[in-house]
């Protein structure tokens, strides 16, 4: 009966990867309907608070956006990019990091991908290779990020004190040495583009030819006046989630009683708590202070992917922890063996769960419990982390497709057998290194001695 019901995990979670957007949540919900009818299986509790985080978080830089910040952010980044076009290989990848672990969203990417396309170009360096470590680097980013939530999802998960300042010192520091690594494996990928058949072909239009040969002059926008306060009070709001993890001491205690949603039994506040008042309370002032309307805030684009967001890591969540609890004997048995000897396998796991969820805080969700089920500690927890970045596998993800869409050139591509595609090799790579430094790193800053 277990197989049936894995069948029925699988083809929903296919089937809504294939759909996109809401539709991986819908269809998870639909698996929930056949788990319940058919199969008779007692529903978990819905993940509510990966839920709540991804809305505090999300609206959070949602608001940021409305004021502008997120514009002032892209034009440091832009000009930064801009300065250095020789090393854009290494320069943008690095960048595109910084900005989106700063923000804790990889949406940001999809500003600066024109940037980098335009500028490799007009360089004659092959776009493809800045902007496939770009986009594993805006999702390694996200793993490590204090405005995440799949890092959020992680130290609630974990639920020990200083559990997100562990996550943070291991795991930064580990994908930002993926990231080199991934530019390192694109350095030389592919044809040089003077050598490129079809930059050539390309090249023979005037027009396209002429619009390469025009100066490297950055597009002016005009900023919001809020934009830079608004970057400053985030900026506070992360410092104060950090403090906040860090310091368990100086987060204020409620009187001791039953543990609830928010509160433990010993009066402590949960992270997933502090994380959402403070960014909640941060998005009202943006708001006050910028004198940014509720209606820009709920127009912007990081708004309505928020509703996606939720809808999906509500509706495949659910199904696969209901999945999971109702068979947790079988899979203690078929996995705690293998686990027991190779550990590292889970990383396997979790990076499969990840290429078909297309979601970092829902694989999150769903393998990071059933690694504590079987054992596993939270230390090899942490350094497998990053693998939930494998949405990069199957070539789907808005980010993949908006980076093959900006690179004129056609140097970035999804190849004739699918998987053989711009981001493979970065991908991998990235996400390789960033794990076996996780467990180095775990080992020299002796995390859960």
């Amino acid at each position: 009966m277990i197989w049936l019901q894995f069948i029925v995990l699988l083809t929903m979670i296919l089937i809504g990867s294939r759909l996109k957007g809401i539709g991986l949540g819908l269809m998870g919900v639909l698996g929930m309907f056949i788990y319940v009818q058919v199969f008779r299986l007692r529903p978990t509790e819905p993940p509510q608070d990966v839920m709540l985080i991804i809305l505090s978080i999300v609206t959070t830089a949602a608001t940021l956006q409305a004021a502008g910040g997120l514009d002032y952010l892209v034009s440091i980044a832009e000009r930064v990019i801009r300065r250095n076009p020789k090393q854009i290989t290494f320069v943008a990848p690095i960048t595109t990091y910084v900005l989106c672990l700063f923000a804790g969203t990889a949406h940001i990417v999809y500003s600066l991908l024109p940037i980098i396309a335009e500028v490799s170009a007009k360089k004659r360096i092959r776009p493809e290779r800045p902007l496939s470590a770009s986009v594993i680097a805006s999702h390694l980013a996200l793993t490590g990020s204090p405005m995440s939530a799949a890092t959020a999802a992680l130290a609630a998960i974990l639920a020990y004190p200083g559990a997100s300042i562990d996550v943070m010192k291991v795991c930064i520091p580990a994908c930002l040495l993926g990231v080199l690594a991934s530019c390192a494996s694109v350095y030389k990928m592919g044809k040089e583009l003077n050598q490129d058949p079809e930059f050539l072909e390309r090249m023979k239009d005037p027009e396209f030819a002429k619009s390469l040969e025009s100066e490297d002059d950055a597009n002016i926008k005009e900023l919001k006046p809020g934009a830079k306060i608004s970057v400053a009070i985030f900026g506070i709001a992360i410092f104060m989630i950090l403090i906040g993890g860090a310091f368990p001491h100086l987060v204020p205690e409620m009187a001791e009683g039953s543990a609830n949603f928010s509160v433990n039994a010993d009066g402590s506040l949960k992270m997933v708590t502090i994380i959402e008042v403070v960014t909640l309370s941060a998005a009202a002032l943006i708001m006050l202070i910028t004198k940014t309307s509720p209606a820009e805030i709920t127009k912007a684009s990081l708004f309505t992917s928020m509703a996606s967001a939720v809808v999906s890591v509500f509706g495949v969540v659910w199904m696969s922890s209901t999945f999971m609890a109702n068979n947790e004997p079988v899979i203690k048995e078929l996995m705690g063996t293998i686990t027991a000897s190779y550990p590292w396998l889970f990383a396997v796991a979790i990076f499969i769960m990840g290429m078909l969820m297309f979601s970092q805080s829902a694989t999150t969700k769903t393998m990071m419990p059933l690694g504590l089920t079987l054992g596993l500690a939270n230390p090899s927890l942490i350094a497998m982390f990053p693998a939930v970045n494998s949405d990069f596998f199957l070539p789907g993800y808005p980010t993949l497709l908006a980076a093959i869409n900006f690179d004129r050139t056609g140097s970035t591509k999804i190849g004739k057998y699918v998987l053989n595609h711009s981001f493979m090799i970065p991908g991998l790579v990235g996400i390789a290194v960033a794990i076996i430094v996780g467990f180095i790193l775990i080992g020299l800053l002796g995390i859960g001695k």
